[in-house]
């Protein structure tokens, strides 16, 4: 399996694609990176030094790609932090390369907008792109909870409200959701939901809430989710081993009271996750 896969990345750490070519490559994806920056360390730090780059980079990377003959293996794009709406466009015309070389391919779309308690933090344009371009356009998306009310203009504070949202969610193009990190007034005070949903259904994970906050652990999630949804064709199946996979590695994370995710440390648990997590049907 091949995957495109255009996001930010660090230098020190694991956020972007520093986040998600390891994870794949461990589970014998083969991983063609294109970072839309190159950081220091994520932002999360407070300082940093680096660079957004030009739209243009990425376009010209694809070509370069395209010019190896390449595009008809890939078999999936995955996008996250853009940088700039600019940015956006140049993937998305990376994604339509792709399927035009092989109409197999599917794009996932992390819509990378902001969080709860730290609001929208990217650029300015680039939530509207979200919502108006990249998002109709995907075939997954894997948004967090903030990311999923502020795509739909909704709630989901209730369990009802979040599966609504979900449902609108699907209503702009996608065929599968995968929302992490999701409190609803049926999620426990000691747990975490996470929700995929499909046309076979919508399946629940819960898993304890750890004793962390890390950077990176969306960005990796979701590059398992991507991944195993294109092996398994099942929404129910991929949440329940890139959950599985990532909760290991974060209690791991916790217990060596790291500030940085252990995706090295922790590796084999993407392989075979020492505890396995079952989708609930909801």
């Amino acid at each position: 399996m091949n995957i495109l896969s255009i996001q930010s990345h660090v230098a020190y750490g694991h956020v972007g694609n520093a986040a998600a070519i390891f994870p794949l490559q461990r589970i014998g994806v083969e991983v063609w990176p294109v970072h839309t920056v190159q950081f220091s360390n994520h932002t999360g730090y407070g300082a940093w030094t680096g660079r957004v780059f030009d739209a243009s980079l990425i376009t010209e990377l694809v070509r370069g790609i395209a010019e190896r003959g390449a595009l008809g293996q890939c078999d999936g794009v995955l996008s996250g932090y853009m940088g700039s709406a600019e940015t956006g466009a140049a993937i998305l015309d990376a994604v339509a390369q792709v399927k035009a070389a092989n109409p197999a391919a599917r794009y996932c779309c992390d819509p990378v907008i902001g969080d709860v308690g730290r609001d929208v933090f990217v650029r300015p344009g680039i939530p509207e792109f979200m919502r108006d371009y990249a998002v109709p356009a995907a075939d997954i998306v894997t948004p967090n909870q903030f990311e999923l009310d502020h795509l739909t203009r909704r709630t989901s504070a209730a369990r009802g409200e979040a599966l609504a949202a979900i449902d609108a969610l699907h209503a702009l193009g996608p065929k599968v959701v995968m929302v992490t990190s999701l409190h609803t007034d049926e999620t426990p005070p000691d747990a975490i939901d996470l929700v995929a949903s499909d046309a076979s259904g919508r399946f629940r994970v819960r898993t304890p809430k750890l004793p962390i906050s890390v950077n990176g652990a969306g960005d990796a999630i979701a590059a398992l989710f991507f991944a195993h949804c294109l092996r398994t064709g099942s929404a129910g199946e991929a949440l329940s081993r890139a959950a599985s996979s990532i909760f290991g590695v974060l209690r791991l994370t916790a217990e060596a009271n790291s500030r940085e995710i252990l995706l090295i440390g922790a590796q084999d648990e993407f392989v075979t996750p020492t505890r396995m997590f079952e989708p609930e049907e909801i």
